[in-house]
This record gives C-alpha cells, structure tokens and sequence, in this order.
C-alpha cells in the first residue's frame, strides 16, 4: 500500500539507492510513476506492505517501509532489489553500488568512487565538515537526522584527519 513518505512512523526501515549521475525531469517522472505501481503491488507472503519513497536531490532513491504493520521478509526484499535493478537496467544508472561516495560540493551533489574519495580526503580536498550522504541508516528517524550529515559524523570520518 503506498503512503506519502512523510506519513510514515519513524522507526520505518529505509534502503537508499544512490545513482552515479542526476535524473532528467523526464526520468524523474516515469521513475516516481514506476515506484508508485510497485510500492502498491509490493507484499510480503501476500500480505501488504505499507510503503512510500522520496527521490532526493534527483539522485537517491529512498524507500520507506512501516514495518509496525507487516515487515519486510526475503522475498519482499528480494523483489525490491529486482526493481532496483530493473530501473538501472531501463535508465541505464548505477543504484546498487555501495561502494561510491555522494557529498556536497556548494549546491552540487558529487560522486565518487570510495578510493577516490580516499584519495581526496588525503590531499585535504573535502574535510570532516564535507556534508556526505550516509546511505547506511536504517529507519527513518536516523534519515531525518543522520543522513546528510558533515563527514565527521558519518562512517566517512575514518578517511579524514
């Protein structure tokens, strides 16, 4: 069962998909329409799930899942991953490559491999109060307060002095 994103209780779980490159309007549009028919279909051993999204910075993907009403099993995850990667194959993106790393750069989302942002960090090119993306958090609450954070308090701190 869909829901608006901002409905969902806290303690929902997330799974953020990060895309190496912005969406164009266009894609935009048909990915939020494709995202709307498979949170609506989406269950978990035919029972249903209530879900919503956000695209974030025409770039992350972000699911929500209340899990107070049904949780995710197996196969609901499974599913949601063939969707993902459904949508990679169709808008030709990379989402399921967690080993890349999203920061801000002023107004600009940059992208990078993590060996290069190794690399960066070492040359005193981004710093601990470099906004990243922690793509790790698990619920919603730690999305709202954690996600977009500077590198210091984020997973990223143990690449930069």
């Amino acid at each position: 069962m869909l829901i608006d994103f901002n409905l969902l209780p806290e303690t929902s779980r997330v799974w953020i998909y990060q895309a190496n490159r912005s969406f164009s309007e266009i894609e935009l549009e048909k990915i939020s329409s494709k995202l709307k028919i498979f949170i609506k279909d989406w269950t978990a051993h035919g029972k249903t799930l209530e879900a919503g999204y956000l695209i974030k910075y025409n770039r992350f993907i972000v699911l929500g899942l209340n899990q107070e009403l049904n949780s995710a099993t197996g196969c609901s995850i499974d599913a949601s991953v063939r969707f993902i990667q459904e949508l990679e194959q169709e808008f030709n993106v990379d989402l399921m490559d967690k080993m890349n790393v999203s920061y801000k750069q002023g107004d600009y989302i940059a992208y990078k491999p993590l060996n290069e942002f190794r690399k960066m960090a070492k040359a005193k090119s981004v710093s601990k109060n470099t906004i990243v993306f922690n793509n790790l958090v698990v619920n919603k609450a730690d999305f709202i307060e954690n996600w977009e954070v500077p590198a210091k308090e984020s997973w990223h701190s143990r690449f930069i002095n």
